[in-house]
């Protein structure tokens, strides 16, 4: 059983929503805004919060950020629910944190199925990584979400983080384009590789001279360099 935030403005989807989450075990709250769903997710710090991007106060995209930058929401997991179903909608999703991406109209089946598996990796792990990381010219906090480079700070989003989190764990590994996909964006996502390889080139830019340490695998992916 999981704590379900619903956040969504359309009264039938909550219905269904609400009727079917509790049909499953699932302890449901429901809101039809934004700004209210902020407030509750911080008071009660829901396992997943299901997010519809159009809400008549805020955007959604607003509400996911203050979540994902809120450390005491950091086990939170988010999940968008847009009519939206562009590829560029959907790199913006990620790009702010999102698990997981379903347009509408959605299956319920389907979205039962998703939550499940989000709710699933959504435990803590068992021993809690060292909070700062220091590498040559990169430092990184990782409860503070927060990256210097040439003793510079970085302004990264939660996926450009997430990525480079993720690299540096598996250091001197070959981390291939679909492997980064399914770990860093949280699922075995609808989008390009391309995607791949334009957060990594965005996410180099940004780090100067430590962006060298991030190597290309020719052919493969991406390996994090085993020493600066």
């Amino acid at each position: 059983m999981a704590k379900v935030l619903v956040i969504e403005d359309d009264p039938d989807i909550l219905e269904v929503l609400d009727y079917n989450l509790t049909e499953k075990g699932h302890k449901v709250t429901l809101t039809s805004k934004g700004l209210d769903g902020i407030r509750i997710a911080k008071e009660t710090k829901p396992d997943l919060v299901l997010l519809d991007l159009m809400l008549p106060d805020i955007p959604g995209t607003d509400v996911c950020k203050a979540i994902k930058s809120d450390p005491a929401l950091a086990n939170v997991r988010v999940m968008m629910l847009t009519a939206k179903g562009e590829e560029i909608d959907r790199v913006v999703g990620f790009e702010l944190g999102a698990d997981d991406y379903v347009t509408k109209p959605f299956s319920v089946r389907e979205l039962l199925l998703r939550i499940q598996a989000i709710v699933r990796r959504g435990g803590a792990p068992e021993v809690e990584p060292p909070r700062s990381i220091e590498f040559g010219t990169l430092k990184v906090d990782r409860q503070a979400h927060r990256v210097w480079s040439d003793g510079g700070e970085v302004e990264l989003t939660a996926l450009e983080f997430k990525l480079l989190v993720t690299l540096f764990e598996r250091k001197n590994r070959v981390q291939t384009r679909s492997a980064l996909l399914t770990d860093v964006w949280g699922i075995e996502a609808d989008i390009t590789t391309r995607t791949v390889d334009t957060h990594v080139k965005r996410l180099r830019e940004k780090l100067g001279t430590a962006g060298d340490y991030i190597e290309t695998v020719r052919g493969v992916g991406y390996r994090f360099a085993d020493a600066p």
